[in-house]
């Protein structure tokens, strides 16, 4: 049933993307440092160095692209793909792509009668919401500093929640048996816990470190308040 999502989250995709081009442009992008655009030696041409600095992504990105494509196309595989397709026999261990397997954690962990709400349709809403939540981002943290360099007790569950979504992906690759979805359901609720309660609490009792005045400052010296910098300056348009 969920088979038309695969063809119209490429629109919804394409579509994202226009807006993420209309926000750089428009609203202007963000940096490291979390600070405005105080003048023109805030920023730097974005050619050439943007597209050098882009390009030798690119380029490295392909490098190791190509290595998998014609030396080890099976390395990101699944056994279970050279199994003949048949009706009659479903597979007893199924889970999609490595990179799905924080979201499938989570929908296997909620897949549970709850109340008048079906099982297999609290899972998949789960799943959606661990997603729709970042959108909500900008309301959850409140904090007035934006950058996570001058916020110790934010990067701190930061990486906390970062070593959580690691557990559920590797959870999620998992046999659905126990201990498994025990742990699954634990780290979970850690992840929705993470943005709904830690987030707001720490944006309100958290006191951030002193702001370098200038982008400039901030990457080429300490400021008058001893912040030492090193994150690059923002591209101009």
């Amino acid at each position: 049933r969920f088979f038309s999502l695969h063809y119209l989250l490429p629109f919804v995709i394409a579509g994202v993307v226009i807006l993420h081009i209309w926000a750089l442009h428009i609203p202007g992008s963000s940096n490291p440092t979390g600070v405005e655009v105080k003048s023109e030696s805030d920023t730097v041409p974005f050619h050439p160095y943007y597209t050098a600095k882009d390009g030798f992504g690119l380029g490295v990105f392909l490098i190791l692209f190509c290595a998998v494509l014609f030396f080890a196309p099976n390395m990101l595989g699944h056994p279970d793909n050279y199994i003949p397709a048949n009706p009659l026999s479903t597979p007893a261990h199924i889970v999609p792509e490595w990179y799905f397997w924080p979201f499938y954690a989570i929908l296997r962990a909620f897949t549970f009668d709850f109340f008048i709400v079906p099982a297999k349709l609290l899972g998949v809403l789960a799943m959606f919401a661990s997603i729709l939540l970042l959108f909500f981002l900008p309301w959850l943290d409140r904090s007035p500093v934006r950058s996570g360099n001058y916020r110790p007790l934010f990067r701190t569950f930061f990486i906390v929640l970062v070593i959580d979504v690691l557990i559920l992906g590797y959870l999620g690759g998992a046999p659905a048996e126990e201990p498994y979805v025990m742990l699954s359901q634990l780290a979970s609720a850690y992840y929705f816990a993470h943005f709904l309660i830690i987030l707001p609490i720490i944006s309100k009792i958290e006191k951030p470190k002193p702001l370098p005045f200038s982008i400039t400052e901030a990457v080429l010296g300490k400021d008058s308040h001893g912040t030492a910098g090193g994150p690059a300056l923002q591209p101009a348009e």
